[in-house]
């Protein structure tokens, strides 16, 4: 799921300059976002939560990828799901996430957020 790191301008408030944001910020925050929610075990192909601070930005965007054009977001997320949990009622909770995070921290409008369950996590911690 990896591609081109392309930006997109937020603000070009003129005299102050402008304020741009790299696509893969994006990724993060759906990525970042997703694994707080309750059943998500983690993204598919990625790292677990507690090793995610020691490993460059680029482990972080595994399992996910968005497509900005025109201030919209539309992003796809691959995740692995912990044993028990009813899968459309986390994954409805995962898309509410993911669009609230980034719609507040970027200003961008989510138009989509699919997600494809990738696994399941038979793990008991």
């Amino acid at each position: 799921m990896d591609k081109d790191n392309k930006e997109y301008t937020l603000q070009d408030s003129g005299a102050l300059g402008s304020v741009q944001i790299a696509d893969d910020v994006v990724a993060i925050i759906a990525g970042l976002a997703a694994t707080e929610v309750d059943g998500v075990s983690a993204m598919a192909g990625n790292i677990t939560n507690e090793l995610m601070s020691k490993v460059g930005y680029k482990s972080l965007t595994k399992g996910v990828r968005t497509d900005i054009e025109d201030g919209k977001v539309k992003a796809e997320l691959a995740l692995t799901m912990d044993y028990g949990y009813n899968i459309p009622d986390t994954c409805a909770k995962v898309q509410d996430k993911v669009k609230t995070t980034i719609e507040n921290m970027t200003g961008l409008e989510v138009t989509d957020v699919n997600i494809r369950v990738a696994g399941v996590d038979m793990r008991k911690d």
